[in-house]
């Protein structure tokens, strides 16, 4: 056992058994507030300016439209609404259309699949100049009914064995653990052709025409799919395997483009699509997977002048990655992991976000301690990363929160 363990827990049984507990309890819970009152956790970023979301809210031509994509774990609908809140907040976007539209997605080939939900809000400025559609997609209907294998060991049989502690952890454990592995599996396709639903229906339909309460499949082939890409911004939000997901899922639907969808790959090649990917777990989860099909040629297809630009998928996509040092399932992406990783024709730049969204404890001076799962969960939540997707660093427009409270490194080429 660790010696500033011993120590730290052979205070806790002192404070007790002298009949102090009280004593104790006051105390811990005054030094605990005292380090909270005083908030000095890191936000140090590595990469080049970036707008946020705010600059496109008054897109005359079209609409700003922001997909949300959760990782492991089983999510119900409605999980980002805090997220939404706070951002709307950030953003100055106090109106909100009455009710949410709900799709359930389905597979065009196979219209008996539940493949999730997909929910959107409206969200409007008080005087209406501004708008945001918001849409969130729930896809953990797909890998429930395999993760019922593990639910016997949720099971008063066992849990009420373990310390509570441990319980707690086990349980985290069983709902996050096997996504990663079924997603290697045969489940990999519906989740990718739920995410291909989703983006289909945000492309397709502004608020309008935007069905509800349905089972219903989308397609690309449609007018409305092609004009609203050329004139709409669009954003990616995810949450580890979420990220994963996404970068698959835009693959995935251009390789499926074909000689009739011309138009729409045109639209999308001249597009940037940003994705803000909290609890960043790229190189957890290319371990034992392929490379990609085109890597290590970023300049030909990303560059004017490279000899396959018009090859490209999109104009640009720069990644927004945060992770947390404490949260034990988040990477930062290293130097080099894109090129070799990452399909070349995404055209993705990298920023690093080292962040602390879980608060940092100094047990009685006998070292440092951070709840890993408050860690891996928090980011949603936090001021700063919610305001760095809002509004960006390196531009007039940054919120004060970032300014003050962040370190930001300009990288250059």
């Amino acid at each position: 056992m660790n010696l500033r363990f011993k120590k730290t827990l052979l205070l806790i049984i002192t404070l007790h058994t002298a009949g102090c507990s009280s004593l104790g309890k006051g105390v811990a819970e005054a030094f605990l507030e005292k380090q909270q009152a005083t908030d000095t956790r890191t936000c140090e970023i590595w990469g080049e300016p970036f707008n946020g979301i705010a600059p496109f809210l008054d897109n005359k031509a079209g609409k700003m439209k922001v997909l949300m994509v959760h990782g492991v774990g089983d999510h119900l609908p409605g999980y980002s609404t805090q997220f939404v809140e706070k951002l709307s907040k950030e953003l100055d976007l106090p109106v909100m259309s009455k009710q949410y539209k709900n799709i359930t997605l389905t597979d065009r080939l196979g219209k008996n699949k539940n493949l999730g939900n997909l929910r959107a809000v409206r969200l409007l400025s008080k005087d209406r100049s501004k708008e945001l559609l918001f849409y969130e997609l729930t896809w953990s209907a797909i890998t429930a009914e395999q993760k019922e294998v593990l639910a016997y060991d949720n099971s008063g049989e066992y849990s009420f064995r373990r310390a509570e502690i441990n319980d707690l952890m086990k349980k985290f454990s069983n709902d996050t653990g096997p996504d990663p592995i079924i997603y290697l599996g045969e489940s990999r396709e519906d989740i990718l052709v739920s995410f291909g639903q989703a983006f289909c229906w945000m492309t397709k339909s502004n608020w309008n025409g935007l069905p509800d309460d349905v089972v219903q499949a989308c397609s690309f082939n449609d007018d409305s799919a092609v004009k609203n890409i050329t004139f709409d911004q669009y954003a990616f939000i995810s949450h580890s395997l979420g990220s994963r997901i996404i970068i698959d899922g835009m693959q995935r639907i251009a390789s499926l483009l074909n000689q009739r969808d011309v138009d729409f790959k045109d639209a999308l090649r001249k597009k940037t699509i940003p994705i803000y990917m909290m609890s960043n777990q790229l190189p957890m989860l290319q371990l034992g997977r392929k490379l990609p099909e085109v890597s290590n040629q970023k300049p030909a297809y990303c560059l004017p002048e490279g000899e396959k630009y018009n090859q490209r998928m999109l104009t640009k996509t720069p990644i927004i990655a945060f992770s947390d040092p404490n949260d034990l399932l988040s990477y930062a992406i290293p130097h080099g992991f894109v090129e070799k990783y990452l399909d070349s024709r995404l055209c993705i730049d990298v920023t690093n976000i080292n962040i602390n969204v879980a608060t940092i404890i100094d047990a009685f001076g006998l070292g440092k301690f951070v709840n890993p799962l408050e860690a891996h969960i928090g980011y949603d939540t936090d001021d700063r990363v919610i305001s760095l997707i809002a509004k960006g660093i390196g531009n007039t427009n940054t919120s004060r929160i970032v300014s003050e409270r962040c370190r930001w490194v300009e990288t250059i080429d």
